[in-house]
């Protein structure tokens, strides 16, 4: 069944418009008792059926007044789709560990493969990062932009792997910045958080043998490079702040590559990749 996110709590009445009413009611041309699957914010589910379609006007008899709904999605294209709960579902796909990629900004649209697969391995939080050795340059409007398309990729591939929360891809920030604010958080929170950076020049401690010792942690945040790796001045800095420097292998890896496979390192070590369902 298509699975839809919705930012409001469920209710045993929604109606959805905007891209997904559009999208099941124009391209997916779902008909009067079709179910779909419906996740909120807070990671409820629920199976629903589809009771009635509209344009949004007052010509739909009730139905294009769905602003009085408890859930809806605002859109401009005027599809409306009603629907009714059948069935709360006990349903959590999400990894018992919290998972944040730090990606210094790839080449090109790397980053749209990195933030779909990081999606599909279970990866809550997405943080673009610019390092000295970045190519790749956006302005204040560029950036919202940017933001804003690999967030939808995020969305789709969190519909498409059956997430039961969808990820969030934050604003692009500096690494040096971020690296100080980070450190700073991990040292003042009460939460147990593993923070390491993936070093192409680390030759002590691989991420194997550093997340044995660290099973017990609640949350995971681990940094990649662009291409050409980080610069002396960012490694020492991360250093000086504690961070841990791990590497992923003899070989040289690609950034799209290293994140991928990172991600899926650490949730098959102390995730829940390799394992079965638990609902």
């Amino acid at each position: 069944m298509r699975r839809i996110f919705i930012k409001a709590k469920l209710a045993d009445k929604l109606v959805i418009d905007g891209s997904d009413g559009f999208h099941l009611s124009r391209v997916m041309r779902a008909k009067l008792g079709d179910h779909i699957v419906v996740a909120d914010d807070v990671g409820q589910v629920g199976e629903y059926e589809i009771t009635g379609f509209g344009t949004g006007g007052a010509e739909d008899g009730g139905l294009g007044k769905v602003q009085l709904a408890e859930a809806q999605l605002h859109g401009t294209n005027g599809a409306v789709v009603e629907l009714s709960l059948v069935q709360r579902l006990e349903e959590w796909t999400e990894s018992p560990i919290e998972l944040v990629l730090a990606q210094c900004l790839p080449k090109g649209d790397k980053l749209e493969l990195i933030t779909q697969k990081a999606t599909e391995l279970g990866v809550n939080r997405i943080v673009p990062l610019v390092s000295e050795n970045c190519v790749v340059k956006y302005d204040a409007k560029k950036s919202n932009a940017r933001q804003e398309r690999w967030q939808k990729i995020a969305n789709e591939a969190g519909k498409q792997c059956g997430r039961t929360i969808l990820p969030v891809v934050e604003p692009i920030q500096s690494l040096t910045q971020w690296l100080t604010e980070m450190a700073n958080k991990v040292q003042m929170s009460e939460k147990k958080i593993c923070l390491c950076m993936c070093y192409e020049n680390e030759e002590q401690q691989g991420i194997k043998e550093f997340l044995q010792v660290h099973r017990s942690e609640e949350s995971f945040i681990f940094i990649v490079g662009p291409e050409g790796g980080f610069s002396l001045a960012e490694a020492h800095l991360a250093q000086e702040l504690g961070i841990a420097s791990v590497s992923l292998g003899t070989r040289i890896l690609r950034a799209e590559t290293a994140a991928i496979a990172a991600a899926a390192i650490i949730q098959y070590e102390n995730g829940d990749l390799g394992g079965i369902l638990s609902y």
